[in-house]
Protein backbone atom coordinates (compact mmCIF):
# COMPACT_ATOMS: atom_id res chain seq x y z
CA UNK A 1 0.00 0.00 0.00
CA UNK A 2 1.03 3.72 -0.69
CA UNK A 3 1.10 6.55 2.05
CA UNK A 4 -1.50 8.76 0.73
CA UNK A 5 0.02 12.03 1.62
CA UNK A 6 2.54 12.06 -1.51
CA UNK A 7 0.27 10.69 -4.12
CA UNK A 8 -2.41 13.50 -2.90
CA UNK A 9 0.09 16.57 -2.61
CA UNK A 10 1.21 15.16 -6.54
CA UNK A 11 -2.53 15.15 -7.64
CA UNK A 12 -3.05 18.32 -6.39
CA UNK A 13 -0.14 19.81 -7.56
CA UNK A 14 -1.09 18.42 -11.53
CA UNK A 15 -4.41 19.96 -10.44
CA UNK A 16 -2.64 23.73 -10.10
CA UNK A 17 -0.79 23.15 -13.29
CA UNK A 18 -3.82 22.33 -15.55
CA UNK A 19 -5.77 25.44 -14.33
CA UNK A 20 -2.43 27.74 -14.56
CA UNK A 21 -3.40 30.57 -16.11
CA UNK A 22 -0.30 31.15 -18.32
CA UNK A 23 0.95 27.20 -19.23
CA UNK A 24 -2.80 24.99 -17.93
CA UNK A 25 -4.75 23.44 -20.20
CA UNK A 26 -6.91 25.48 -22.04
CA UNK A 27 -10.32 22.77 -21.50
CA UNK A 28 -9.63 22.64 -17.79
CA UNK A 29 -9.06 26.55 -17.64
CA UNK A 30 -12.51 27.03 -19.34
CA UNK A 31 -14.43 24.40 -17.12
CA UNK A 32 -16.47 25.96 -13.84
CA UNK A 33 -18.50 23.98 -11.05
CA UNK A 34 -21.78 23.64 -13.53
CA UNK A 35 -19.95 22.74 -16.32
CA UNK A 36 -17.46 19.74 -14.40
CA UNK A 37 -20.94 18.72 -11.94
CA UNK A 38 -22.28 16.44 -15.07
CA UNK A 39 -18.79 14.64 -14.90
CA UNK A 40 -18.78 14.14 -11.47
CA UNK A 41 -21.79 12.81 -11.16
CA UNK A 42 -20.91 10.37 -14.10
CA UNK A 43 -17.80 9.59 -12.85
CA UNK A 44 -19.94 8.61 -9.13
CA UNK A 45 -22.22 6.35 -11.68
CA UNK A 46 -18.84 4.45 -12.63
CA UNK A 47 -17.49 3.93 -9.62
CA UNK A 48 -20.76 2.04 -8.63
CA UNK A 49 -20.51 0.23 -11.89
CA UNK A 50 -17.17 -0.87 -11.00
CA UNK A 51 -18.24 -1.94 -7.79
CA UNK A 52 -20.78 -4.04 -9.43
CA UNK A 53 -17.85 -5.59 -11.52
CA UNK A 54 -15.75 -7.37 -8.72
CA UNK A 55 -12.77 -6.12 -10.49
CA UNK A 56 -10.56 -4.41 -8.04
CA UNK A 57 -8.18 -2.75 -10.93
CA UNK A 58 -11.17 -0.89 -12.77
CA UNK A 59 -12.74 0.38 -9.11
CA UNK A 60 -9.22 1.71 -8.39
CA UNK A 61 -9.03 3.19 -11.33
CA UNK A 62 -13.14 4.70 -11.00
CA UNK A 63 -12.28 5.94 -7.52
CA UNK A 64 -9.30 7.95 -8.71
CA UNK A 65 -11.73 9.48 -11.49
CA UNK A 66 -13.79 10.21 -8.58
CA UNK A 67 -11.63 11.68 -6.55
CA UNK A 68 -10.00 13.78 -9.33
CA UNK A 69 -13.81 15.60 -9.30
CA UNK A 70 -13.07 16.76 -5.75
CA UNK A 71 -9.99 17.90 -6.34
CA UNK A 72 -11.30 19.70 -9.49
CA UNK A 73 -14.23 21.84 -7.32
CA UNK A 74 -11.77 22.53 -4.42
CA UNK A 75 -9.17 24.08 -6.65
CA UNK A 76 -12.05 26.12 -8.57
CA UNK A 77 -13.45 27.29 -5.14
CA UNK A 78 -9.37 27.71 -4.19
CA UNK A 79 -8.96 30.28 -6.73
CA UNK A 80 -12.17 31.87 -5.73
CA UNK A 81 -11.01 32.39 -2.13
CA UNK A 82 -13.79 30.22 -0.82
CA UNK A 83 -11.69 27.29 0.54
CA UNK A 84 -9.22 24.37 0.09
CA UNK A 85 -8.41 21.30 -0.53
CA UNK A 86 -7.31 20.81 3.01
CA UNK A 87 -10.70 22.21 4.38
CA UNK A 88 -12.70 20.14 2.34
CA UNK A 89 -10.88 17.36 4.25
CA UNK A 90 -11.12 18.58 7.52
CA UNK A 91 -14.93 19.48 7.24
CA UNK A 92 -15.70 16.03 6.39
CA UNK A 93 -13.71 14.57 9.25
CA UNK A 94 -15.22 16.76 11.73
CA UNK A 95 -18.13 16.08 10.22
CA UNK A 96 -17.38 12.21 10.65
CA UNK A 97 -16.16 12.80 14.36
CA UNK A 98 -19.23 14.81 15.19
CA UNK A 99 -21.68 12.10 13.73
CA UNK A 100 -19.95 8.78 15.52
CA UNK A 101 -19.52 10.37 19.12
CA UNK A 102 -20.36 6.45 19.76
CA UNK A 103 -16.73 5.67 18.43
CA UNK A 104 -14.98 8.81 19.46
CA UNK A 105 -16.58 10.10 22.70
CA UNK A 106 -16.10 8.97 26.07
CA UNK A 107 -17.91 7.76 27.65
CA UNK A 108 -18.90 5.86 24.69
CA UNK A 109 -22.35 5.83 23.70
CA UNK A 110 -25.04 3.36 22.66
CA UNK A 111 -23.65 1.35 19.48
CA UNK A 112 -27.67 -0.37 19.13
CA UNK A 113 -28.20 -0.02 15.48
CA UNK A 114 -31.64 1.63 15.50
CA UNK A 115 -30.10 4.01 18.27
CA UNK A 116 -27.33 5.08 16.01
CA UNK A 117 -29.80 5.34 12.90
CA UNK A 118 -32.23 7.87 14.81
CA UNK A 119 -28.53 9.49 16.96
CA UNK A 120 -27.64 10.22 12.77
CA UNK A 121 -30.60 11.47 11.89
CA UNK A 122 -31.23 13.50 14.75
CA UNK A 123 -27.30 15.00 13.96
CA UNK A 124 -28.11 15.85 10.62
CA UNK A 125 -31.38 17.20 10.79
CA UNK A 126 -29.95 19.56 13.87
CA UNK A 127 -27.37 20.28 11.39
CA UNK A 128 -30.19 21.29 8.96
CA UNK A 129 -31.91 23.34 11.46
CA UNK A 130 -28.39 25.48 12.03
CA UNK A 131 -28.07 25.80 8.07
CA UNK A 132 -31.51 26.88 8.04
CA UNK A 133 -30.91 29.24 10.64
CA UNK A 134 -27.73 30.81 9.78
CA UNK A 135 -29.39 31.91 6.03
CA UNK A 136 -32.63 33.31 8.14
CA UNK A 137 -34.61 30.74 7.95
CA UNK A 138 -37.37 29.82 10.46
CA UNK A 139 -36.69 26.40 10.19
CA UNK A 140 -35.71 23.70 7.86
CA UNK A 141 -38.64 21.54 5.59
CA UNK A 142 -38.96 18.13 6.69
CA UNK A 143 -37.87 17.30 3.23
CA UNK A 144 -34.83 20.15 3.39
CA UNK A 145 -31.80 19.00 2.20
CA UNK A 146 -32.41 16.16 -0.11
CA UNK A 147 -30.26 16.64 -3.70
CA UNK A 148 -32.60 17.66 -6.76
CA UNK A 149 -29.29 16.12 -8.86
CA UNK A 150 -29.67 12.79 -7.30
CA UNK A 151 -31.58 10.14 -9.79
CA UNK A 152 -35.05 10.48 -9.38
CA UNK A 153 -36.15 7.02 -8.22
CA UNK A 154 -33.35 7.40 -5.78
CA UNK A 155 -34.67 11.07 -4.55
CA UNK A 156 -38.11 10.09 -4.27
CA UNK A 157 -37.30 6.94 -1.61
CA UNK A 158 -35.72 10.02 0.14
CA UNK A 159 -38.41 12.23 -0.41
CA UNK A 160 -40.76 9.20 0.87
CA UNK A 161 -38.57 8.50 3.98
CA UNK A 162 -38.42 12.19 4.98
CA UNK A 163 -42.21 12.75 4.59
CA UNK A 164 -42.62 9.21 7.33
CA UNK A 165 -40.34 10.56 10.09
CA UNK A 166 -42.81 13.50 10.34
CA UNK A 167 -45.61 10.78 10.25
CA UNK A 168 -46.91 11.50 6.50
CA UNK A 169 -46.41 7.97 4.98
CA UNK A 170 -48.31 4.82 3.83
CA UNK A 171 -48.32 2.13 7.22
CA UNK A 172 -47.74 -1.39 5.28
CA UNK A 173 -46.71 -2.29 1.69
CA UNK A 174 -49.89 -3.56 0.48
CA UNK A 175 -51.56 -0.12 1.00
CA UNK A 176 -48.83 1.63 -1.31
CA UNK A 177 -49.52 -1.16 -3.47
CA UNK A 178 -53.14 0.39 -3.74
CA UNK A 179 -51.84 3.33 -4.49
CA UNK A 180 -49.31 2.38 -7.60
CA UNK A 181 -53.02 0.73 -8.77
CA UNK A 182 -55.13 4.10 -8.26
CA UNK A 183 -52.07 5.58 -10.06
CA UNK A 184 -51.78 3.35 -13.11
CA UNK A 185 -55.56 4.02 -13.50
CA UNK A 186 -55.47 7.68 -13.13
CA UNK A 187 -52.61 7.33 -16.26
CA UNK A 188 -54.56 5.39 -18.31
CA UNK A 189 -58.01 7.42 -17.90
CA UNK A 190 -55.30 10.52 -19.08
CA UNK A 191 -54.23 8.23 -22.14
CA UNK A 192 -57.47 8.07 -23.01
CA UNK A 193 -58.45 11.41 -22.78
CA UNK A 194 -55.51 12.32 -25.05
CA UNK A 195 -56.75 9.65 -27.63
CA UNK A 196 -60.19 10.84 -27.66
CA UNK A 197 -58.78 14.24 -28.24
CA UNK A 198 -56.58 12.71 -31.18
CA UNK A 199 -59.82 11.23 -32.60
CA UNK A 200 -61.51 14.13 -32.89
CA UNK A 201 -58.04 16.25 -34.73
CA UNK A 202 -56.87 12.90 -36.67
CA UNK A 203 -59.55 10.10 -37.21
CA UNK A 204 -58.26 8.00 -34.40
CA UNK A 205 -60.86 5.72 -33.03
CA UNK A 206 -60.70 6.31 -29.18
CA UNK A 207 -60.86 1.97 -28.83
CA UNK A 208 -57.64 1.96 -30.56
CA UNK A 209 -55.02 0.42 -27.86
CA UNK A 210 -53.31 2.54 -25.19
CA UNK A 211 -50.27 2.78 -26.63
CA UNK A 212 -50.81 2.97 -30.39
CA UNK A 213 -52.67 6.52 -30.71
CA UNK A 214 -50.33 8.75 -32.66
CA UNK A 215 -49.14 11.82 -30.90
CA UNK A 216 -47.37 14.62 -32.26
CA UNK A 217 -45.84 14.53 -28.51
CA UNK A 218 -46.15 13.69 -24.98
CA UNK A 219 -49.45 15.17 -23.69
CA UNK A 220 -48.94 16.80 -19.89
CA UNK A 221 -51.14 15.29 -18.29
CA UNK A 222 -50.12 11.76 -19.25
CA UNK A 223 -46.35 12.84 -18.06
CA UNK A 224 -47.71 14.16 -14.83
CA UNK A 225 -49.50 10.86 -14.37
CA UNK A 226 -46.70 8.82 -15.42
CA UNK A 227 -44.04 10.92 -12.60
CA UNK A 228 -47.26 10.14 -9.80
CA UNK A 229 -47.26 6.13 -11.00
CA UNK A 230 -43.10 6.04 -10.46
CA UNK A 231 -43.40 7.90 -7.20
CA UNK A 232 -45.70 5.37 -6.58
CA UNK A 233 -43.66 2.69 -7.39
CA UNK A 234 -40.20 3.90 -5.77
CA UNK A 235 -41.78 4.22 -2.49
CA UNK A 236 -43.53 0.76 -2.93
CA UNK A 237 -40.16 -0.27 -3.25
CA UNK A 238 -39.30 1.30 -0.13
CA UNK A 239 -42.05 -0.31 1.81
CA UNK A 240 -40.86 -3.47 0.43
CA UNK A 241 -37.08 -2.82 1.76
CA UNK A 242 -35.98 -3.24 -1.67
CA UNK A 243 -33.42 0.12 -3.44
CA UNK A 244 -35.49 0.71 -6.77
CA UNK A 245 -32.43 1.87 -8.28
CA UNK A 246 -30.97 -1.58 -7.52
CA UNK A 247 -34.29 -3.40 -8.72
CA UNK A 248 -33.64 -1.40 -11.95
CA UNK A 249 -30.13 -1.89 -12.88
CA UNK A 250 -30.74 -5.71 -12.48
CA UNK A 251 -33.93 -5.95 -14.57
CA UNK A 252 -31.72 -3.36 -16.84
CA UNK A 253 -28.89 -5.52 -16.96
CA UNK A 254 -31.31 -8.54 -17.69
CA UNK A 255 -33.00 -7.35 -20.49
CA UNK A 256 -29.33 -6.68 -22.02
CA UNK A 257 -28.02 -9.90 -21.18
CA UNK A 258 -31.34 -11.38 -23.06
CA UNK A 259 -31.45 -9.24 -25.84
CA UNK A 260 -27.97 -10.39 -26.69
CA UNK A 261 -28.86 -14.17 -26.28
CA UNK A 262 -31.25 -12.92 -29.26
CA UNK A 263 -29.33 -11.22 -31.27
CA UNK A 264 -26.61 -14.45 -31.13
CA UNK A 265 -29.51 -16.90 -31.96
CA UNK A 266 -30.71 -14.95 -35.12
CA UNK A 267 -27.34 -14.48 -36.35
CA UNK A 268 -27.13 -18.41 -36.00
CA UNK A 269 -30.01 -18.99 -38.16
CA UNK A 270 -29.15 -16.33 -40.52
CA UNK A 271 -31.97 -13.96 -39.75
CA UNK A 272 -31.68 -10.28 -40.14
CA UNK A 273 -32.66 -8.29 -36.98
CA UNK A 274 -34.47 -5.16 -39.19
CA UNK A 275 -36.34 -8.29 -40.51
CA UNK A 276 -37.99 -10.10 -37.69
CA UNK A 277 -41.57 -10.19 -37.69
CA UNK A 278 -43.32 -9.71 -34.39
CA UNK A 279 -43.47 -13.24 -33.91
CA UNK A 280 -40.16 -14.24 -34.36
CA UNK A 281 -39.30 -11.75 -32.37
CA UNK A 282 -41.13 -12.80 -29.33
CA UNK A 283 -40.36 -16.46 -29.86
CA UNK A 284 -37.06 -15.09 -29.56
CA UNK A 285 -37.98 -14.00 -26.69
CA UNK A 286 -38.65 -16.84 -25.15
CA UNK A 287 -35.64 -18.85 -25.93
CA UNK A 288 -33.69 -16.55 -24.58
CA UNK A 289 -36.01 -16.38 -21.32
CA UNK A 290 -35.18 -19.93 -20.83
CA UNK A 291 -31.58 -20.41 -22.00
CA UNK A 292 -31.23 -18.43 -18.30
CA UNK A 293 -33.22 -21.22 -16.60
Amino acid sequence: MTAPSQPLAALLEVMARLRDPEHGCPWDLAQTFATIAPYTLEEAYEVADAIESGEPDRLQDELGDLLFQVVFHARLAEERGWFDFGDVARTVGDKLVSRHPHVFSEPRSSTDHAALSRQWEEHKAHERAAAASGRGEEGPSALAGVARALPALTRSVKLGKRASRVGFDWTVAWEVREKVMEELGELDAAIRAEQQGSAGLVGVSAAQPLDEAPRPGPDPRVVEELGDLLFAVANWARHLRADPEAALRAANAKFERRFACMERKARERGLALTALSPAQWDALWRESKSAEG
